[in-house]
């Protein structure tokens, strides 16, 4: 008899810290102390709070343990499981309550992370062992497709999606019940629904988790969509820089053929849908769905002029559903517990949750899930846990290198569709990078710049060159070479490329510029004005220099200065024995490597 569950996170975040070590370590533990036909170790996906991993979760009790290694694994065993002793030292404590008021047990529910979340699309993500369709179908997995086989016309349920409110969670928030509508009438011997996993953007895992812990609900989610549009066939493009993904989900299509829901007649119904992946290889472009069904045709990934839409040409030019995985994975519990329950959720125009990745300059990374209209400050303050090193916040990059920054003067801003378009901002696949005032906002606008660049199908003139004279401007600026007159040419060329680039990815490829010219245009000015970078982070327009009074006069910047650049003079501070040291600023190639090497803080940057 199971009377326990050793839940290890088997996502990518903790796979690469050693949860396979650990899961074999408990294995091991396990079979040592007798105890193998009492716990059960499950290997789950991402519980989303990748900061404090590898995390494992012991059952029935909930005891939620961060940072384990599998050096950790046998005090747990002979503790834990075998004498039903905490290990506290191990026990991840967010609650605000004393180790003694809570007994020493903190459940992962209990923390500051997950309190605020509503996992909707996350829901199984963490809890179920996503290489097991039974353990899917135990959560009602597969009941949505079975409803709507045996008791939903294909227009009620275009009507159930449409009437939900949910809106495209791949950056465009294009409403996906009218998307299905558009598609559903055009007649043609094959229609195709296809799931863009691509997910280049950087900073963003969101879908990348949901693959990997809860393939079902997707494969579950296009079979509806198919059965909605009249579509026999489906691909999931994943991009192949996600071996577990792609792993997993092999795994659960592989099994939804065996039993029968995935195939010839599914739930006896007539309805046939197969599922098929196609792997990406790497091209940001492709996330672009144009580019998307063009690299599954076997083609080079370029985008397509449009009209024609997909709905009505797409795929092998039929008429074809494009929906990302996180809009698939809200389809289900959308089925089965209603349009009004999904539209409770959020504000007016932007129903439901959102999953966004949480990083940057914040202390607890990872996914979190929360109604549409949580304001920002409540993510980065309460979720996330504000800023580290008693840092200030500055901004909030949303929408990756097609989105735009959210500054500290909006943090009360709710998050929404229409809230963060009218700031010229973008929710985007859900990529949320937190900075603070050691970032600078010119070199935040140039390092999305520079992947665009680099991303570009060059298809297009005005993404191909106009990006490229961006960065180029950019440089200039960040170099110290820049002119107030560049700042007007820059916000010029920006519109150029808004209006006349050929796809998505273009049209929005300046908004971190402009996103940036607006909320921080004082950066931009002391960049070309004063020759100095606010936060410190451009290299050519920094100065080291070394405090006379603080130098003790022990060398050691000296001797570890590439270029020779640092001398000792003849001024000896009050209280020291040894002559001070300064810094040539004609020969110093501003590397740093003498302000990392002072151990008594003499050398600073300004």
């Amino acid at each position: 008899m199971i009377r326990a569950h050793v839940l290890i996170c088997g996502g990518t975040g903790c796979t690469s810290s050693g949860s396979k070590a650990i899961q074999k370590a408990f294995a091991d533990n396990i079979e040592a102390n007798g105890l193998t036909g009492e716990i059960k170790i499950v290997q789950t996906g991402c519980f989303g709070l990748c900061a404090l991993g590898p995390v494992v979760i012991v059952y029935p009790d909930g005891t939620f343990y961060s940072r384990v290694t599998p050096e950790d694994a046998k005090e747990i065993v002979e503790e834990h499981l075998l004498k039903g002793r905490i290990v506290e030292r191990l026990v991840y404590n967010d609650t605000g309550n004393t180790a003694d008021e809570i007994e020493g047990n903190v459940s992962l529910s209990d923390t500051a992370f997950y309190k605020s979340q509503n996992r909707v699309v996350l829901r199984n993500c963490g809890v179920i062992d996503p290489e097991n369709i039974d353990e899917y179908i135990a959560m009602d997995g597969y009941a949505a497709l079975g409803k709507v086989l045996t008791e939903m016309t294909p227009e009620e349920v275009i009507k159930t999606v449409t009437d939900s409110g949910l809106r495209g969670r791949g950056g465009g928030g294009f409403p996906t019940g009218r998307k299905w509508a558009l598609c559903a009438p055009n007649k043609a011997p094959q229609k195709y629904v296809v799931c863009n996993a691509d997910e280049g953007d950087p900073g963003a895992f969101m879908d990348r988790s949901v693959l990997e812990g809860d393939p079902h609900s997707v494969i579950e989610a296009m079979a509806i969509a198919g059965y909605a549009i009249g579509a026999t066939q489906g691909y999931v493009y994943v991009r192949a820089e996600y071996p577990i993904a792609v792993k997993r989900l092999q795994i659960a299509i592989d099994q939804a053929h065996e039993y029968g829901l995935l195939g010839k007649d599914i739930f006896g119904s007539g309805f046939d849908f197969d599922l098929h992946i196609r792997l990406g290889a790497g091209a940001f472009v492709c996330g672009e769905e144009t580019a998307l069904m063009t690299s599954i045709e076997g083609n080079r990934g370029e985008p397509r002029p449009r009209p024609p839409y997909p709905a009505v040409k797409g795929l092998y030019n039929s008429p074809t559903v494009e929906n990302n995985v996180e809009t698939f994975a809200n389809i289900p519990q959308i089925i089965l517990r209603g349009a009004d329950w999904f539209a409770s959720m959020g504000t007016e125009r932007s129903k439901g949750t959102k999953v966004f990745a949480l990083g940057g300059k914040i202390k607890h990374t990872g996914l979190v899930e929360i109604p549409m209209g949580t304001t920002l400050r409540h993510i980065i303050e309460d979720i996330g846990g504000g800023i580290p090193n008693g840092k200030k916040f500055k901004a909030a990059q949303t929408g990756g290198p097609s989105g735009g920054c959210i500054p500290a003067s909006l943090i009360d801003t709710e998050v929404d569709y229409d809230n963060l378009t009218a700031i010229g901002c973008m929710m985007g696949s859900g990529g949320l990078i937190v900075m603070d005032e050691d970032n600078c906002m010119v070199d935040m606008a140039k390092f999305f710049l520079e992947f665009t660049v680099d991303e570009s199908c060059g298809k297009c003139t005005p993404c191909r060159v106009g990006t490229k004279r961006l960065l180029e401007m950019l440089d200039k600026i960040t170099s110290g070479k820049g002119t107030l007159e560049d700042l007007d040419k820059l916000e010029e060329l920006c519109m150029y490329i808004k209006q006349n680039s050929l796809c998505g990815l273009g049209q929005t490829a300046p908004n971190p510029v402009l996103a940036t010219l607006k909320f921080f245009r004082e950066e931009y000015i002391a960049h070309v004005v004063d020759k100095k970078c606010p936060a410190g982070v451009c290299k050519n327009l920094l100065t080291f220099d070394i405090d006379r009074d603080k130098c003790i006069g022990c060398g050691m910047c000296a001797r570890n200065c590439p270029v020779s650049a640092i001398v000792k003079t003849s001024y000896v501070a009050p209280g020291h024995k040894l002559p001070s040291y300064s810094i040539d600023p004609d020969k110093c190639v501003k590397c740093g490597v003498c302000m990392s090497n002072c151990k008594f803080k003499a050398v600073s940057k300004v």
